[in-house]
């Protein structure tokens, strides 16, 4: 059977060619030279004796036979990807993906209890704040936010609440917030403006907003203002008065927490971690 395919650098650099329209870009997504990809097409052609592309000065146009054998090798190829990265999931510690802060003020610190329960279950966070692809990444589940996620398992809502350490909290109830300056992340930066909707604040100036809500936390920790947060992720910070809620009670966002998985067949440790996130966030709901 495989006697009879193209070589597969030429089929790989045809589909790549359909993608993008154009023999450099191909190139590029290669790692190539524009002429090195031309050089696959016309074998790939002389192959199967037909006339796949229409090249222009810089483009290059399917023939109606390219169309269709394109959109044939694009499923082919995405089956490939599909199979390549269900069997490195199989194998290997269980890829969680995540938010930073999330990872470190929620996750990390809940994860000896997984593991009590789960004790041959290794588990390897990444951080990320890009959408993730489980036909391209190697992730078993990622945790994300939004509004609504189609195919996603909502765990919980997010809410908001302003905190800062205790002195300056005493200050901002006394004097408001307008002497302070406000805290936030680039992430989120539309949580001040929530909170101050639903609370009937009025808030004076622009919030400062740092690259993630890890680094606005630590500011708020170390004095410079009152940081916007999810009360979940200052909860320990919370127990040891290292912060202090400055006004609440929390204003729901909108938002919620939802956990991704690919499609088909799960590892049975992803369905374990799944079980043990959502009584996680049921007991988490509880005490708060």
């Amino acid at each position: 059977m495989a006697a009879s395919l193209p070589p597969l650098p030429a089929l790989h650099a045809f589909v790549l060619v359909a993608e993008t329209g154009s023999l450099s870009a191909a190139a590029a997504r290669l790692n190539v030279t524009q002429p090195a990809v031309g050089k696959r097409i016309r074998a790939l052609e002389a192959a199967l004796g037909h006339r796949l592309l229409l090249r222009g000065a810089n483009s290059a146009t399917l023939t109606e036979e390219g169309a269709r054998y394109a959109g044939a090798l694009r499923a082919a190829f995405s089956s490939m990807e599909e199979a390549t990265a269900e069997l490195r999931r199989a194998s290997g510690p269980l890829r969680v993906r995540a938010y930073t802060t999330w990872a470190m003020r929620w996750l990390i610190p809940r994860l000896p209890r997984f593991r009590a329960r789960h004790p041959g279950v290794e588990i390897e966070v990444s951080a990320s704040i890009a959408p993730v692809d489980f036909a391209r990444d190697a992730v078993d589940a990622a945790i994300r936010t939004g509004s609504r996620l189609p195919g996603a398992i909502r765990l919980q809502a997010l809410a908001v609440q302003p905190f800062a350490v205790p002195a300056l909290a005493r200050e901002a109830r006394r004097d408001g917030l307008a002497p302070h300056s406000l805290l936030g992340s680039r992430v989120r930066p539309g949580d001040w403006a929530t909170w101050a909707a639903a609370s009937g604040v009025v808030l004076h100036g622009t919030p400062l907003l740092f690259e993630s809500t890890s680094l606005a936390v630590q500011a708020a920790l170390e004095g410079l203002g009152v940081v916007i947060v999810s009360p979940e992720l200052v909860a320990e910070d919370v127990r040891r008065r290292r912060l202090v809620p400055v006004s609440g009670p929390a204003a729901e966002t909108g938002d919620h927490y939802w956990l991704l998985m690919p499609r088909g067949v799960q590892r049975p440790d992803a369905l374990a971690f799944r079980d043990w996130l959502m009584e996680e966030m049921r007991a988490s709901e509880d005490l708060g």
